[in-house]
Formats: C-alpha cells, sequence, structure tokens
C-alpha cells in the first residue's frame, strides 16, 4: 500500500464535535437569540449600501470602545500597554463587514488571538534567554507568526488578524515588554469587540454564522451519518462501503459517501469532486430550501 503523506486531512472537529453539546436555543428567548445569532428562517439578503453603513458604525464604535477602556484601566497605563493593538484593526473588518466569513466567528475570533498571544510571548521569552540570539528578533517574529498560524491551522481556529498579534508579540518592544500581560490584553479587546458585533451586526443582519461549527455535533451528528449511511444502501440495494470524503454542512469536512447528497441544512460532497467557494455557498444555500 502507497502512503502519500501529501493528501493527509486532520480535522480537530471529527474528535471534538461528537462530545460537543447542541445548540441550546429552544431554552433561549426569543429577542435574546436574535442577537446571538439564532434565526428560525434564513436571513434575508441586504444591499452592499447598508452593509458598509453597518460595517462603519461597527468598527468605529468596536474600536473606540476598546481604547477607551484601555485608558480607564490603570494596570494598562502602569505598563506601558498601547492604547490599542494593530491587529484590532483588521480584526474589525472581519468582524463588522466580513461577518458571514469562518475566518470571523466567535470561535476563531478568540481561540486564533489567544493561541497567537500565548505563542508570540513564548517565543519571545525562548529569544531572550541568550545574549546571541537577542539579536535574531526578526527570526523570531517570523518563527512566531508561522507557528501561530500553523497552530490555529490545526485547531480550527484561524484568524488573519492573530497572525499580526503573534508577529507583533515579538518584534514590537512596546508590546513584547507586557509579556504574559498581553493576554488579558488581547482577551479584554476581543470580547468588547465581540459584544458590539452581536449588538450591531444582529440589526439587520445576522452574526455570527455559527459559534463553533457549522456542522452537527453530538448526538444529532451521529443520527444523520447513520441516516446517511440507511439512504445510500436504499438507493443501491446494497451497502456501501465508506469512503474518505468532504462533508460540507456549511463549511465542514466529516466523513461521508462517494456521492453528491443535498439535504435541508446539509451537503455531501464526494472528495475527488473540486468546487470553487461560490460553487460551495451556491449548494449550501440550495440545501437551505430543501423541504
Amino acid at each position: 500500500m502507497t502512503i502519500h503523506p501529501w493528501e493527509w486531512n486532520f480535522e480537530i472537529d471529527d474528535y471534538l464535535n461528537p462530545w460537543l453539546p447542541a445548540a441550546p436555543w429552544k431554552h433561549i428567548p426569543s429577542p435574546i437569540a436574535r442577537f446571538l445569532g439564532h434565526r428560525p428562517v434564513p436571513q434575508r439578503p441586504l444591499g452592499n449600501i447598508a452593509i458598509i453603513f453597518w460595517a462603519f458604525i461597527g468598527i468605529f464604535c468596536s474600536l473606540t470602545i476598546i481604547e477607551a477602556a484601555g485608558r480607564a484601566i490603570p494596570s494598562f497605563e502602569e505598563r506601558g500597554t498601547p492604547i490599542i493593538l494593530c491587529s484590532f484593526g483588521a480584526a474589525a473588518v472581519l468582524e463588522f463587514y466580513a461577518i458571514e466569513s469562518p475566518l470571523a466567528q466567535p470561535r476563531n475570533a478568540l481561540l486564533g488571538q489567544l493561541f497567537a498571544s500565548v505563542i508570540g510571548i513564548s517565543i519571545s521569552k525562548l529569544f531572550a534567554l541568550g545574549i546571541a540570539s537577542r539579536d535574531l528578533t526578526w527570526v523570531a517574529g517570523s518563527l512566531s507568526c508561522a507557528c501561530a498560524v500553523a497552530f490555529m491551522a490545526l485547531t480550527g481556529t484561524v484568524h488573519p488578524p492573530a497572525g499580526a498579534t503573534a508577529l507583533l508579540s515579538v518584534v514590537d518592544k512596546n508590546v513584547a515588554g507586557l509579556g504574559w500581560f498581553l493576554i488579558p490584553v488581547i482577551l479584554l479587546g476581543v470580547v468588547l469587540m465581540q459584544c458590539v458585533a452581536l449588538l450591531l451586526n444582529n440589526i439587520q443582519r445576522r452574526f455570527p454564522i455559527y459559534w463553533w461549527t457549522p456542522a452537527e455535533v453530538g448526538r444529532r451528528r451521529q443520527q444523520l451519518a447513520e441516516q446517511f449511511s440507511s439512504d445510500s444502501g436504499s438507493e443501491t440495494g446494497a451497502k456501501l462501503k465508506i469512503v474518505t470524503t468532504h462533508y460540507l454542512e456549511e463549511g465542514r469536512g466529516v466523513s461521508g459517501l462517494p456521492k453528491v447528497i443535498i439535504k435541508r441544512g446539509c451537503v455531501i460532497v464526494s472528495g475527488d469532486v473540486c468546487l470553487s467557494p461560490e460553487e460551495k455557498l451556491f449548494l449550501e444555500g440550495l440545501s437551505e430550501r430543501v423541504s
């Protein structure tokens, strides 16, 4: 048997999702659930003028609140914390304009920034141990960003602004000087931006699209897998062998069958089928219309 390492895939959600509880929307009052991103029916699309308007308001308000909070906290001023980290500017674009991107969802925003700051600080302190290595800050910065992106990719938490955080925590002396205090600074900014995003983005749009993953979790996921297996058996008259595929349930991958199946809320696509992002969005939108 020939081994092809370049064809290997690792999805951490394959191991985590079966253990996660289902979303508790039925226990949350409808007005509150709306501002947490839940919609009982698909959201009506907006024109780009409205999107730009809300993006302008959201970016201005969120960055202003983060800066005001940083100025009002005495410990921030005592440690010489920058009024705001530059990576939050990039984050604001995702959180208020490209809000449907997987890179903008809360899991990616919070965990991506957390992982990146921890990795950046660790590498910064590691290179500070030796006198000679202190002159290799430029190497440390590159290594920090590369490690952060790799770790985020493996954990399904890729957030582009977090790459900037990992880089700044090494090459920027003011940020690197914060040490481990950078973590609460980052987390405060992320939480404040997410709160503003939940409030403003849910007035006419929907945010987040999902909190952890768009795929089914827990028992519901197992039931869907059994349902798809039984459906495939009835169509072919025999039980088919399960092969590795890319299963798109609003964009996530799990194991499925070598065919295309469209059901409400989910699409199964064989792994040997290559789809563009636009084609994926079309199929996912089509699955929402299936009764």
